[in-house]
């Protein structure tokens, strides 16, 4: 199973796959139902997730009725318990909208939700994300997750995130993280597609971020709290919603 993952991850594009999973994603939930696991996304459950990962497999965590990854059930779970979205009327931008979201954000009649993307099929707004078409303080609340570690410049993303962001805003803006690195890690000399995935964990990731990056956030405007919302779980229900451990989430307000 790793091997067919990590296969289909290299070797079909992002887009394509996307269209793909739609497709498929019925059908192996369907296979995989049962009692271990549960998505809190879907509230269904499961006897077991698929695995995932393009360089380093991992196993058991891509949950396939909504096909979330443990960062996603993590995010979902910190906007379900300790925030108005799902509630108060808000505009909200989604950058590279995942399934495990979309057609559920789309559906909340409070939410002003778009999407934007440069390549995603689903995406209402092609856009840079270093040069957004949004006026200034536009949107109340913004999720850009896993994408900061594929943009070169991302000091000028993160200004553009802090300009397009309400007053009083909320950005959620996950990345991969590594929590015992100090210093993010970028050599543009490394050009070989496998070396940087490899190094990087993909092979169009740009870094590795460290802990510095809730201060290049910082530097830029945000009030950033590094949030370890696993803390809020037992050690049961990290397992059964197949949450990652002490994985941190940037909420970030302006």
């Amino acid at each position: 199973m790793q091997k067919l993952s990590t296969f289909f991850l290299n070797i079909i594009p992002r887009p394509l796959l996307i269209r793909l999973s739609y497709l498929v994603k019925p059908f192996v939930a369907f296979f995989l139902r049962g009692d271990n696991y549960t998505d809190p996304i879907n509230g269904q459950s499961y006897r077991k997730f698929l695995p995932y990962g393009y360089e380093k497999v991992r196993e058991n965590v891509l949950a396939p009725g909504t096909l979330s990854l443990e960062r996603h059930r993590l995010c979902w779970l910190y906007l379900k318990n300790e925030t108005s979205f799902f509630s108060s009327k808000l505009r909200v931008l989604h950058f590279a909208p995942e399934q495990a979201f979309y057609k559920r954000f789309r559906k909340m009649k409070n939410l002003k939700y778009i999407t934007t993307d440069l390549n995603s099929p689903i995406a209402d707004v092609k856009a840079d994300i270093c040069d957004l078409p949004f006026s200034n303080g536009e949107f109340d609340f913004i999720i850009c997750n896993h994408v900061l570690e594929h943009i070169p410049d991302d000091a000028t993303a993160m200004k553009e995130l802090y300009r397009i962001l309400a007053p009083g805003g909320t950005a959620i803006l996950q990345i991969p993280l590594e929590n015992d690195r100090k210093t993010t890690f970028e050599d543009d000399s490394i050009t070989d597609p496998k070396e940087r995935a490899k190094i990087f964990g993909q092979y169009d990731h740009v870094r590795i971020y460290g802990m510095d990056y809730f201060e290049k956030l910082t530097s830029i405007g945000f009030s950033v709290q590094a949030l370890d919302y696993t803390k809020a779980f037992s050690e049961e229900e990290i397992n059964t919603y197949r949450l990652a451990k002490g994985e941190l989430l940037p909420v970030c307000k302006k």
